[in-house]
């Protein structure tokens, strides 16, 4: 009888665990996570929460390699915006992830509609999947079924304050790029809700039609600093203040955070002044005075960091580009003297874009960005990306690619990841805060 008893305890603890198990896969409680006050979850378009993530997994070389053609789009699109003049760049024919790489939970309309929209500091003006929307993705937003749904008129100051505006029957219409794409969008108002706080009148972009892979397929929330950006609608309530902790790649976890306002914002918190622009006043320029690769601070050209308002050269920190791009002169300078750090003796490979790459173990040095008034200190994390097998190393940055007569450093999202990242415009400063939220 012992044995027997044995063996149904047995059996009846393995049916508990993987019934335990199988509820935990299914309910996610992470995924499933609310939002609360004025703090978004934030996460990542690969993972297991989000319904964009590839439909068939991918090997980490493409993944790394379709991340990296997705950053030569952001940057040709970066580009044109400080040059001011319209570039759709031909995309090749392998199919790139969609653009930007974190995403947050909106609910738009009356009743609420709620769609995943991806966080961009780059842009200012909201836009949406509507119904009809040619070449959009199959969820999007119905607005005959909202209350308060409304198409703003060619004579609102609105309607000049989007890109390309076109009038049609008394309402406005207007065109853009975005990386590889086109959209086509009427200008509309709406109640968005943001966590727990609703905005009502919201002047976003309802998608009449998308061409291109880079749309991404919920919709988009702009945070520049623009006229109908979030920060400028939402004035009065959250007094143009927000902060984002991006999570790892890595993660599983819906762990990271959007907080809106100045409220909950860090004290213990280091700060370097956020610079203006005038050609492109949306982006949020930093002064990055140096870069140091261990304790030694690199030769660099003192060009190659300066802020020029006049050719839009400098430095910006965005959310929506994957790897660090620097101009050539200045990751040349950082990427010399890692390599010498790790060891001259070492054979140096390259994956796509990344042309510093090791097929061996090794300890990297520290990276620290030195801006005005603060520094920042990347930790390996920061810093490299790993083969899931283990067997290859790349420093995670690159130099402006060749074809993007770019003349942005780009301080990217997988070197912000596990920082908390405070956008104070009312005092015209940027903050930076060692925070887990992987």
């Amino acid at each position: 009888m012992k044995p027997r008893f044995l063996s149904s305890l047995a059996f009846l603890f393995l049916f508990l665990f993987l019934f335990i198990f199988s509820l935990g896969q299914a309910l996610n409680p992470k995924c499933d996570a609310l939002d609360h006050s004025s703090t978004l979850q934030v996460f990542h378009v690969f993972s297991p929460c989000s319904p964009f993530k590839p439909s068939k997994p991918l090997s980490w070389e493409e993944s790394v390699l379709q991340m990296l053609a997705k950053d030569q789009e952001r940057l040709q699109f970066l580009s044109s915006l400080v040059a001011r003049k319209s570039v759709v760049p031909i995309a090749s024919g392998r199919q790139i992830i969609q653009s930007p790489t974190y995403i947050v939970r909106a609910k738009i309309g009356t009743p609420a509609q709620t769609l995943l929209m991806a966080m961009d500091t780059s842009n200012d003006v909201a836009w949406i999947p509507c119904t009809g929307c040619v070449g959009c993705s199959s969820t999007v937003f119905n607005s005959a079924k909202s209350t308060t749904f409304k198409s703003v008129g060619c004579q609102a100051p609105q309607c000049k304050q989007v890109p390309n505006p076109t009038c049609g029957g008394g309402a406005c219409a207007f065109n853009l790029t975005y990386g590889s794409s086109s959209v086509a969008a009427n200008l509309s108002q709406d109640t968005i809700t943001l966590a727990t706080d609703a905005v009502p009148g919201y002047t976003l972009g309802c998608i009449q039609k998308a061409t291109g892979s880079s749309v991404p397929p919920q919709g988009l929330l702009g945070l520049g600093r623009g006229p109908l950006s979030l920060l400028s609608q939402t004035q009065n309530l959250y007094q143009s203040t927000f902060s984002y902790c991006l999570p790892s790649f890595k993660s599983l976890n819906f762990s990271g955070s959007l907080r809106l306002g100045p409220i909950g914002q860090p004290k213990r918190i280091k700060y370097t002044p956020l610079l203006k622009n005038p050609r492109r006043s949306s982006l949020y320029y930093v002064n990055l005075v140096a870069i140091r690769v261990g304790r030694r601070v690199v030769d660099i050209p003192p060009s190659a960091l300066q802020f020029n308002p006049t050719t839009g050269a400098g430095t910006i920190i965005d959310s929506g580009t994957v790897f660090t791009r620097l101009v050539t002169p200045a990751y040349t300078a950082v990427r010399d003297e890692f390599r010498r750090r790790v060891g001259r003796n070492l054979t140096v490979t390259s994956l796509g874009g990344f042309d510093t790459c090791y097929s061996v173990p090794i300890v990297a040095p520290t990276i620290t960005f030195m801006f005005s008034g603060m520094n920042v200190t990347l930790p390996q994390d920061n810093l490299l990306i790993h083969s899931t097998a283990g067997s290859i190393t790349c420093l995670a940055m690159a130099a402006a690619p060749d074809n993007v007569n770019s003349v942005l450093n780009v301080i990217a999202n997988m070197q912000q990841q596990n920082h908390r990242i405070l956008f104070d415009v009312p005092n015209s400063r940027l903050g930076v805060a060692r925070e887990p939220c992987s």
